[in-house]
């Protein structure tokens, strides 16, 4: 018989104290600074925020997406701070839960490749409630959706399919909230004018399904 598995906040803590990109690296060099993962959950979670990794004002703060990229998202999903923060209804869990630390050119790297296959699986048991997942980049994409035709543009551009065809809990696929991708905005207005209704009124339900 299968041990129960563990609730979200013991896995969470674990997880806080996990020093293996740094110390025992499977992949690449060491994280060159004091792992400090971030995420955010309960057992109670109605959406789950699937992103790619905190970036450095989410490393020194301790807060997810506290950044301008933060803002952006919470707008995309009609949601304020109280709401957005609320651990007992939105669950957030990046594919890297430390921040990764800059390339040779200024930006994030990608997602530490130890974090996911060591922590996900149990962190994602220990949100039995999840209503929605929203797969932001094309990391979390490639987890949660597996091989996918195209690149992120040509994922994000099937969410009526990928919503359609998820039973409980469902999911939509999203670009990054950076600003970096304001280029990607501009030259996919479909996104802000099809999906981001949808998105909010997904959310929505969600938060809305959470509240009792």
């Amino acid at each position: 018989m299968s041990a129960a598995p563990e609730n979200f906040e013991a896995t969470a803590a674990r997880l806080r104290a996990c020093r293996l990109c740094r110390d025992a690296p499977l992949y690449g060099a060491p994280l060159p600074h004091e792992p400090r993962p971030v995420v955010q959950g309960s057992a109670t979670a109605r959406l789950l925020i699937a992103s790619q990794a905190p970036g450095n004002r989410a490393h020194r703060s301790g807060i997810p997406f506290s950044d301008p990229s933060g803002r952006r998202l919470r707008d995309w999903l009609g949601l304020d701070e109280a709401a957005f923060y609320d651990p007992r209804r939105v669950a957030i869990l990046p594919m890297g839960a430390c921040f990764p630390g800059l390339d040779a050119k200024g930006g994030d790297r990608p997602p530490r490749r130890e974090c996911a296959p060591t922590w996900r699986a149990d962190l994602l048991a220990g949100l039995p409630q999840l209503d929605l997942i929203l797969v932001i980049g094309q990391y979390a994409q490639a987890w949660h959706l597996g091989p996918r035709p195209g690149g992120l543009t040509e994922t994000v551009a099937r969410w009526r399919t990928i919503l359609d065809a998820s039973a409980r809990p469902r999911v939509l696929p999203l670009p990054h909230p950076s600003w970096r991708n304001n280029g990607w905005l501009r030259t996919n207005p479909w996104f802000e004018a099809e999906l981001l209704p949808v998105l909010r009124a997904e959310v929505a339900r969600a938060m809305e399904a959470g509240a009792g």
